[in-house]
């Protein structure tokens, strides 16, 4: 009998346990700040958009007027999300895995012949003419593995070379900026996509750009960076202006640039809105006097639709020589040495502003390439490092590794401590919560991973796991007696005075990281104050709630 009753006492026992298991789990599930993370765990996932089995060859750039360009691919956008890049998944029928499996199968394509190329977006019919000796791969494209997720790597962990630049003493700001934008046109001209071109500062004030390409090696991009940008300007293939002396003024001032106010914005029959620029630009003599004796004997015609007047020839504008955009000639230029011309365009959008943001960004690309045939302001090379593509990869493999034993290593030295595996493994869940949102959020914004980034990384969550490790003592082990009269609640609050100190002292420590090192430590800096921010935001208060529903009645 007594056997009996204490069988039904140990089942009573356990069906209590498990009622208080799935009691605290509904108090988990509807805990405003555990959905908070779940929600942006979530939206982490989206953004990222991890897919560890994607195959084939991510196109990183199509040089211009190559067998691929001429066939209509094209390089992506600088800005492009990784996984959004175009994959080639098949060369002539032949399965491609990898870059090196593109690589290996375009060394076997003959001259002469046509090649199908099958990416994940379209299929291309590419003819590789008999005469061309390029010492490009044949087909005009460069490749990388497809990427696994939207996860930008720096040079650090994927290879490539960086060249900081130093500006001459007197450069102003402005200047600089204009030269990030010539540059910008120059190297975007060579079909480069994975190109980060940025203006930074040391705590000393110096001015330096950043100069930062991926999957190049140094002595090419020690070439595209000397390298004086040649610009042209043509009326039937004959040179009409060019960079330099010819082009003595850009007007960049509201007083002479900006939307025209004479046209205006409008929209069309479809509601696609049309917004026109103008600018001035001024001219040598010699050309004017160049351009008058090439437009004299051209013809006036209508525009088609309207009633503006031209003439049947346009000026073509060359950049290192290929052309880079095409602009109408004014009717009243016809046989006239001017040296004050205007240039005109448009932009479009689905709205006035869109359509005004496109003709403002389009005006500002045309007094770029007009300013590009020499760079604002004298540049010196201050310092270049180049990681081949291998060695990035080694370095991912090998920071991998250490992350993976520092968890374990927390993760055994915690459950030695406590004692208690609900506590170690909601540390280090929570921890690891941590990185994948301060990985999101940086992806979002789309700074690079590289190694200042992880070290960035690993810092904020060092100093959140001992956040958490002091919010658990404030719960679990209170040596005065004082103490122990205090409410949960009150534990958790004392606990968030340490750490909110903790994370301003934190914050304060890493700042002038932002500037020292001619700006290459920001990374380490960004991603620390993002990692503290969203440790006391997002998981740390999620945290308390969790511990202390975990903890309850035990």
């Amino acid at each position: 009998m007594w056997a009996y009753s204490e069988c039904i006492w140990t089942a009573g026992k356990r069906r209590r346990g498990s009622d208080a298991q799935m009691s605290k789990l509904k108090q988990l599930l509807k805990n405003w700040k555990v959905l908070l993370v779940l929600i942006t765990v979530i939206l982490g996932m989206i953004i990222i958009s991890p897919n560890p089995f994607r195959k084939g060859a991510a196109i990183r750039s199509v040089v211009e007027n190559s067998p691929a360009y001429n066939a209509g691919l094209r390089s992506p956008e600088p800005n492009a999300l990784p996984m959004s890049k175009e994959v080639i998944t098949q060369v002539n029928n032949q399965k491609v895995y990898s870059a090196n499996d593109y690589y290996q199968i375009t060394k076997q394509l003959i001259p002469g012949t046509n090649v199908r190329l099958v990416t994940n977006k379209k299929e291309y019919i590419i003819y590789i003419p008999e005469s061309n000796e390029s010492a490009q791969p044949e087909l005009g494209i460069r490749v990388y593995d497809a990427p696994t997720s939207n996860i930008r790597k720096g040079l650090d962990l994927q290879g490539g070379t960086r060249v900081i630049l130093r500006p001459q003493e007197n450069a102003t700001p402005e200047q600089i900026d204009m030269t990030i934008d010539s540059m910008n046109e120059r190297l975007n001209v060579y079909g480069l996509s994975d190109v980060t071109i940025s203006k930074v500062s040391d705590l000393q004030g110096r001015q330096y750009i950043v100069v930062e390409i991926a999957g190049a090696y140094e002595e090419e991009v020690r070439d595209l960076i000397a390298k004086q940008g040649n610009f042209e300007a043509k009326i039937q293939n004959k040179t009409i202006f060019s960079g330099g002396n010819d082009i003595i003024r850009v007007c960049k001032t509201a007083d002479c640039s900006g939307i025209d106010p004479t046209k205006g914005c409008a929209a069309d029959s479809n509601g696609i809105w049309y917004c026109r620029f103008r600018f001035t630009v001024t001219l040598s003599q010699a050309a004017a006097k160049r351009q008058a004796e090439a437009t004299v004997n051209l013809s006036v015609v209508y525009e088609p639709g309207g009633s503006e007047q031209y003439l049947n020839e346009s000026l073509e504008l060359y950049l290192d020589g290929q052309n880079v955009d095409t602009l109408r000639i004014g009717s009243e230029l016809k046989g006239q040495p001017v040296t004050d011309i205007a240039i005109s365009g448009s932009g479009s959008g689905r709205t006035m502003n869109e359509a005004r943001e496109n003709a403002l960004a389009n005006m500002k690309r045309l007094q770029t390439i007009l300013v590009t045939g020499s760079l604002p302001v004298r540049l010196e090379i201050e310092e270049t490092s180049s990681i081949s593509p291998t060695l990035g990869e080694k370095f991912l493999r090998n920071t991998a590794v250490t992350f993976l034993v520092a968890i374990v290593g927390v993760g055994a030295v915690l459950f030695i401590f406590y004692g208690r595996i609900k506590i170690s493994a909601l540390i280090m869940v929570t921890g690891l919560t941590e990185i994948f949102l301060t990985v999101s959020f940086l992806t979002l914004l789309g700074w690079n991973i590289d190694l200042a980034a992880i070290a960035g990384l690993l810092a904020a969550v060092g100093s959140n796991v001992d956040d958490q490790i002091v919010m658990a003592d404030e719960e679990l082990y209170e040596a005065k007696e004082e103490k122990k009269k205090l409410s949960w609640k009150e534990k958790i609050k004392n606990a968030f005075y340490i750490i909110t100190g903790n994370y301003l002292t934190s914050v304060a420590s890493v700042l002038p990281m932002l500037f020292a090192g001619a700006g290459l430590l920001k990374g380490f800096a960004i991603t620390t104050i993002t990692g503290l921010t969203i440790g006391i935001l997002i998981t740390r208060p999620a945290f308390a709630d969790v511990i202390e529903i975990m903890m309850k009645k035990e």
